[in-house]
């Protein structure tokens, strides 16, 4: 049975991916820093999980114990913050950083040990690391980054059979778009964990470098918008 290690696996995206997987065959261990609803979405999904931050290399090798040999690691932890440069501290960069980039080094130099030709990476991205948001600096940074990793890291790891994607998405129903301040056209979670599955049934000599998602706006597929919690709270407000 293949192992799948996936981080930011409480719930969003990662929580989508543990589903799919799961539900494919897949002995999944889920990672996230807070106990309670990575336990939950575990035992909803019937996986595994550890307790870890994916942006320290000493907290997450645990998780990375517990997964033995790993033939997938999706990266899907991270979070959306941060404001104007103009406004934010460096303290805020910093911890927006280490969310999002930091943790694909800790993530990555803890599991390549136990990967073994066959094996994937995929990193899942945001669409601001080609269109950076306004007032998210240290995210777009972030994302962009992230993209430059995985670049950097396929020259490395091509040699041990080992593939690496980024998985691009724009907006994305989940927690994280509450406090935009606009409505939005975006996918679902499932979405991306579709074609996190998808790439791992490719055969390793494929390479897929990276797939960008993004909601369809027009015309009989088109979802109706999202509209974020900060944007009715606004409108309530203004009431």
């Amino acid at each position: 049975m293949r192992t799948a290690l996936i981080t930011g696996g409480s719930g969003g995206i990662g929580k989508a991916c543990g589903r799919r997987l799961v539900e494919a065959g897949y002995d999944v261990v889920l990672t996230a820093r807070r106990e309670a609803p990575l336990r939950a979405a575990a035992e909803e999904l019937g996986a595994r999980y550890v307790v870890a931050d994916a942006a320290t290399p000493q907290t997450f090798a645990p998780a990375v114990e517990a997964a033995e040999s790993i033939g997938l690691v999706v990266h899907a932890s991270g979070v959306l913050g941060g404001t104007y440069a103009r406004k934010q501290t460096f303290e805020q960069w910093r911890a927006i950083m280490s969310a999002n980039l930091d943790s694909c080094f800790a993530v990555t130099s803890a599991a390549l040990p136990r990967m073994a030709p066959g094996s994937r990476f995929v990193f899942i991205s945001s669409s601001a690391a080609h269109e950076p948001m306004r007032a998210r600096t240290a995210y777009s940074a972030a994302k962009a980054g992230m993209n430059a990793f995985a670049g950097a890291l396929a020259q490395e790891v091509d040699r041990d059979g080992i593939s690496v994607h980024l998985v691009t998405p724009g907006p994305v129903e989940t927690e994280m778009l509450a406090d935009v301040p606009f409505e939005m056209y975006a996918i679902r979670a499932a979405d991306v964990a579709d074609a996190v599955v998808w790439l791992d049934t490719l055969d390793p000599s494929v390479e897929v470098p990276e797939i960008r998602l993004h909601a369809v706006t027009r015309g009989p597929s088109a979802r109706p918008p999202v509209v974020p919690l900060e944007v009715q709270r606004r409108g309530q407000s203004s009431r």
